[in-house]
């Protein structure tokens, strides 16, 4: 299996309906959330992964989603991403753009980014390479050939390595990170592309403590500035990052608040947190 990634995310337009329909480049949340799930229902052979899903992410918002196996949740990223089509329901980015009517590519160019469970870095470039093949920019054959750097995307790169805790090691080759490492260079090509919704999946699986609170302290950083949902199992990760948590079970909402709030409803411990 290639160790090649994919860029995930960045602006642009989208085609729909019948047409080209030009889009705007920022998605519109004047009058609302950044995600609106409403309903969604996704079977496979007789099984309801998803049941009636709601949910709304806000601007800005850090939201953490957790649940035992099977709850659903990486089918909703699924969803939310364009691979998987629901049976039912609706599913918007801000007030213009129907995820459930876009192919994947569109919704990644509009600004929505995934990162996976496991790290996708180009394992025989540096890590600066890497940020630099990730920025948002024209990525047809001639512009790339004869691309310099601008200083101020130098500027940029330099900015993201501070900010993914890369400074240093820009020359060293994306293969002789550590495992925790690529997960935060991964992090740090997925913003390059300037997304405005970042979907994680479990970012800090097999990391060390160390490393796990530094990447607590990098997603706290991001907060605001980009909308971020974070689906997890370590749940002292959760601890430290939670403003608001969504609990999944059998693919649907089954609590919704402060961490203090989940952790003492008796639902949740019966069906996921245990005693």
């Amino acid at each position: 299996m290639s160790n090649e990634p994919s860029i995930h995310a960045s602006g642009g337009s989208a085609s729909v309906g019948y047409g080209r329909v030009v889009q705007p480049d920022r998605v519109d949340t004047t009058h609302g959330p950044i995600l609106y799930l409403e309903e969604i229902t996704v079977s496979f052979d007789g099984f309801k992964a998803l049941n009636n899903l709601s949910l709304t992410i806000d601007r800005g918002e850090l939201r953490c989603i957790i649940g035992p196996n099977g709850a659903g949740k990486t089918t909703m990223m699924d969803v939310i991403t364009g691979k998987t089509r629901p049976d039912a329901g609706t599913a918007f980015f801000g007030q213009t753009f129907d995820l459930t009517k876009l192919p994947e590519t569109e919704i990644a160019r509009l600004g929505i980014g995934r990162k996976f469970q496991k790290p996708t870095v180009f394992e025989n470039h540096t890590v600066f390479e890497n940020l630099e093949l990730a920025m948002k920019t024209d990525k047809r054959v001639r512009p790339t050939l004869f691309a310099r750097l601008a200083d101020a995307q130098r500027a940029r790169i330099a900015d993201m390595l501070k900010t993914i805790r890369l400074e240093g090691s820009e020359q060293r080759a994306a293969g002789s990170l550590s495992h925790g490492q690529k997960q935060w260079l991964e992090i740090g090509m997925l913003l390059m592309q300037e997304p405005e919704l970042v979907l994680l999946d479990e970012p800090v699986a097999g990391m060390t403590d160390a490393e796990t609170e530094r990447s607590a302290e990098l997603i706290l950083e991001l907060e605001g500035t980009h909308s971020i949902v974070v689906v997890e199992h370590d749940m002292d990760f959760v601890a430290k990052i939670a403003r608001r948590v969504t609990v999944l079970h059998e693919g649907s909402v089954l609590a919704e608040g402060a961490m203090a709030q989940v952790q003492a409803d008796e639902r949740v411990i019966e069906v996921y947190l245990g005693r």
